[in-house]
């Protein structure tokens, strides 16, 4: 048994850094299963076993911890004075007597269950290791390989295990394929619970806002650096997002460093996305301007903000209110959780009349007209298109 286990417990606890007593422990709890398995049936089952394996030679013991007593009513847990006795003249009445019960042939069952346990063993310590290796992974991204398509989620490669791509973290229309490569965002890594078959799994996603500021930082120096900060991101992945960026130096453009040159930088985001269509806007501390900003690429011509209900109303020219509003409410949708406030988009002609109808003392609808007109009036175009 020394050949093959005191060996094979050597070298496991010296490769993945695990204490030798903690592998002769874990096979001495094994053995005491093993033992109580392979009783003949109607046996005595003993109550109180311990199973030692020797650390020189790797020989494995069974004893049965027994009371001595004078009557013996549990023959599992008591052994008489007597009995004892023949074991060694040293016990005396009410000690613990160690009973050895080490049956016939179990040297082949202590290297069968030691080699079965420092198998699991090598299994559990390179899950570990690749579980400390992904967890620093999480909320970065991957290069993953498509390895099967299943109806509820894909199945993708990220080096030393498996990720889950579920299918409500899938881009809407993002059709995959085998052996594809693709991007993607890491959103926990499993301990426990469902492992791939080279260890934890990772939940990955296409759909998360970071995904498109991890790539970002990958694409433009500038952020990596820390000159440029990505300030937000709002994203309705597989169509559009939305992305406030600020630069700390004032000699540096954000959103011209994002961009890159001829549309470079951008392009190679787009292209990972699947032509994802991205608006880079400049973040401002006004939070008007913020709002006409995030309303890319409509025109906005002034901004009422009302503070303390953090809700704006923005003016544009009548041809661009379709555009600022965007398709199904998009672009408004996306300006909002971009910036975090209310918007109520109205067309020039439209704030016109209302004013109308302030002056001639109409009634309005309740829109908190009132709580908007206490505050000033923002002018985004210029002077010359102040309503």
């Amino acid at each position: 048994m020394k050949s093959e286990i005191i060996e094979a417990i050597k070298a496991l606890a010296k490769e993945k850094e695990i204490s030798e007593e903690m592998l002769f422990s874990t096979i001495e709890e094994a053995l005491k299963a093993a033992y109580r398995k392979n009783l003949p049936k109607g046996a005595v089952v003993p109550t109180n076993l311990a199973v030692t394996v020797s650390r020189q030679t790797g020989a494995a013991q069974v004893f049965a911890r027994k009371l001595i007593v004078e009557e013996v009513e549990e023959p599992g847990s008591q052994i008489t004075l007597e009995e004892a006795s023949k074991l060694s003249p040293n016990y005396q009445m009410g000690d613990i007597a160690e009973v050895d019960v080490t049956p016939n042939g179990f040297l082949r069952v202590a290297a069968q269950t030691a080699k079965q346990v420092i198998m699991q063993r090598i299994r559990e310590a390179e899950r570990g290791k690749i579980y400390d290796e992904y967890i620093e992974k999480e909320s970065e991204i991957l290069t993953a390989i498509v390895q099967r398509v299943e109806p509820k989620a894909v199945y993708v490669e990220l080096g030393r295990t498996e990720g889950v791509l579920e299918q409500n973290e899938m881009m809407p229309g993002e059709v995959l394929h085998d052996d594809d490569h693709v991007k993607v965002y890491v959103l926990e890594v499993h301990r426990s619970g469902p492992v791939g078959p080279r260890g934890p799994q990772v939940r990955v996603s296409r759909i998360h806002p970071n995904l498109v500021k991890r790539l970002f930082e990958m694409e433009v120096p500038e952020i990596a650096g820390g000159v440029v900060t990505i300030k937000s991101i709002a994203r309705e992945a597989g169509s559009r997002t939305k992305m406030a960026v600020h630069s700390s130096d004032m000699m540096i453009d954000p959103v011209g460093a994002c961009v890159g040159q001829r549309g470079s930088r951008v392009d190679r985001v787009v292209n990972e996305l699947k032509g994802e269509k991205i608006d880079i806007i400049k973040w401002s501390s006004d939070p008007a301007e913020f709002v006409a900003n995030a309303l890319n690429p409509a025109h906005v011509l002034s901004v009422f903000v009302a503070e303390n209900e953090k809700a704006c109303r923005v003016i544009v020219p009548d041809n661009q209110l379709s555009l600022a509003i965007g398709k199904e409410g998009q672009n408004a949708r996306l300006a909002a959780k971009l910036t975090g406030w209310k918007i109520d988009i109205k067309s020039q002609s439209q704030a016109a009349e209302m004013t109308d109808m302030v002056d001639a003392d109409i009634e309005l609808p309740p829109m908190e007209d009132e709580g908007f007109d206490q505050f000033p009036m923002m002018d985004i175009a210029g002077d010359d298109d102040t309503l």
